[in-house]
Parts: structure tokens; C-alpha cells; sequence
């Protein structure tokens, strides 16, 4: 998905970078947080950045890997 918008690049970068927060205060580095979801590094990385839009589905499985509450993740 293309963001347009700045508002996008707003809430994708606030999501990445409160995504990053919490698995700092969690003692998981990026590779830890990428081998529980079975995904790759990188997307991990480009979620952090605020490069890639994800599904809802992978924000409910990072919540989880997480244990927090999905809102948890959007409070920026």
C-alpha cells in the first residue's frame, strides 16, 4: 500500500516507533520479536521505521508475541 497522505506517514511512523519502544521495555531485540511472529527481520525493521503498512492481523500477533493489548500498540 502507498501512503499519500502525511496524516498516514503520521500514524505509521507513531505506530513504528511505539512498536520499538515496547519491545525495548520488553528486553527483545528486533530479530527476537521476528522469530516469534515467523517473520523476517527486515519486516520487523520496516515496521519500526514506518516503511510498511501491516494488516490487522499482524498488529492482534504482535500484541500477543508482545502481551499487551492491541490499543497498546496505537497509543502514541
Amino acid at each position: 500500500m502507498i501512503v499519500r497522505s502525511e496524516k498516514d506517514k503520521y500514524y505509521l511512523k507513531g505506530f513504528g516507533e511505539n512498536l520499538k519502544r515496547i519491545r525495548t521495555l520488553k528486553g527483545l531485540t528486533q530479530q527476537n520479536l521476528a522469530d516469534i511472529l515467523e517473520v523476517e527481520i527486515s519486516q520487523v525493521s520496516r515496521l519500526e521505521r514506518g516503511v510498511l503498512n501491516t494488516s490487522i492481523i499482524h498488529v492482534k500477533n504482535i500484541a500477543t508475541a508482545l502481551n499487551i493489548e492491541i490499543a497498546d500498540l496505537f497509543n502514541f
